[in-house]
């Protein structure tokens, strides 16, 4: 090699090491959404209810689920919101008859013709208040008398009430109810607590979170303001916790203003246990169900849930999701002739056609891998929320 040639062979294969070493460039993030609320005290997260703060006791308040209480039939206006009841879950066909007075009487009757297909479906859009915890209640008894052993609460509120969020989400929790925010819908604000309680969660429209807002405080300063928020936040930590959602949830919640509103992704939603299965329920389920229905239920199970997760959630709309998980279930076994109560969407097992004609699967068209077997793992689905042809207020 020509002397003084080397020294530029030498300063090339320098920064050649140079480049070599240099950490790769961060992927991008995914950027957060947000939009601005006109509003928040007409929707959003609004705590109202006394709180005991460290100044009066020691201990953080906790919020323990509700006893069962007896029925209060009173008559009752449903002032926050309007509610519909269909014994069909194919909501393309329309939302059922309105409720326009939840008396006794008036929900055994639009509950009755849901006998047969053995499912109800309340339609809800409007406030979350203590009106919208008590429709729920009252639609859960009446199907209880009846013998309806499956509820969707197709849902689409912009927000409302923490306390009354926090106990019909307890109630819904305790009464096996699956929940809906199609795709012309939206959850925002305290909406996201009644998420939290439901069994099954099937999401295709937006979920938003912000602060919680403290009305009727009795603080003079922004100390005393302070502690009310931190009891209310505790509260609604635990609450979050018993209903197998991530109290982590509360902490970000912190963080965006209350006339700015945070738009969950789908991977944000399954990371803080508020989309799909709720894992406390699941836990709750696993030894019952390998005692009544074996291993071999247990193992189809869990493999359909798998299949779910990495083939239908590509879908942006809540019939095509349910659509994709039926098409499924029989690839698995299911309804399974010894447990059709337990098994995968079991509010289509006495109406298996009930959504005609629904779009394929993109991840089913041909081509692809096959489905996986049962004892596979399959990969977690990516899907965001998809936009919503509603945008509510905080």
């Amino acid at each position: 090699m020509i002397p003084r040639l080397r020294p530029l062979y030498l300063l090339a294969f320098g920064l050649l090491l140079l480049a070599g070493c240099r950490k790769p460039a961060p992927e991008a993030e995914q950027p957060i959404q947000t939009q601005t609320v006109a509003s928040p005290e007409e929707g959003g997260a609004v705590s109202r209810d006394p709180v005991a703060t460290p100044a009066a006791t020691p201990a953080a308040p906790v919020a323990a689920p509700p006893a069962k209480k007896a029925p209060d039939w009173s008559p009752l206006e449903l002032a926050s919101g309007q509610a519909w009841i269909d014994c069909g879950l194919d909501y393309r066909q329309g939302d059922g008859e309105p409720v326009s007075a939840p008396d006794r009487e008036t929900l055994r009757h639009l509950l009755e013709p849901c006998r047969e297909g053995d499912v109800v479906r309340l339609r809800y859009r409007g406030r979350i208040a203590s009106d919208f915890t008590t429709l729920v209640e009252r639609v859960t008894r009446v199907a209880d008398s009846l013998g309806i052993g499956s509820r969707v609460l197709d849902l689409d509120s912009t927000g409302g009430q923490v306390e009354d969020a926090i106990r019909a989400g307890d109630w819904i929790g305790g009464n096996r109810w699956t929940i809906w925010v199609r795709e012309d819908s939206v959850c925002h604000s305290a909406c996201v607590f009644v998420l939290a309680g439901g069994d099954s969660r099937r999401l295709t429209g937006r979920v938003g979170i912000h602060r919680i807002i403290r009305l009727s405080s009795t603080a003079t300063s922004r100390t005393e303001l302070n502690a009310e928020l931190q009891a209310v936040y505790a509260t609604v930590r635990e609450y979050l916790e018993r209903n197998g959602a991530s109290p982590l949830l509360a902490d970000v919640m912190k963080t965006v203003p209350n006339r700015s509103l945070r738009l969950l992704t789908g991977d944000e939603l399954r990371m803080y246990g508020l989309d799909g299965n709720n894992a406390a329920q699941d836990d709750l389920d696993r030894v019952r169900l390998l005692d009544k229905c074996g291993d071999d239920f247990m193992r189809r199970r869990d493999a359909w849930v798998r299949a779910f997760d990495e083939r239908c959630r590509v879908q942006d709309r809540v019939y095509a999701l349910n659509a994709c998980g039926l098409e499924l279930r029989r690839d698995f076994g299911f309804p399974d002739d010894d447990c059709p109560a337990e098994s995968p969407l079991a509010e289509f097992n006495e109406l298996p056609d009930a959504l005609g004609e629904v779009p394929q699967p993109e991840a089913a068209k041909a081509g692809d891998e096959p489905l996986p077997t049962v004892g596979t793992t399959a990969g977690e689905g990516a899907s965001a929320a998809a936009p919503s042809a509603e945008q509510g207020g905080g």
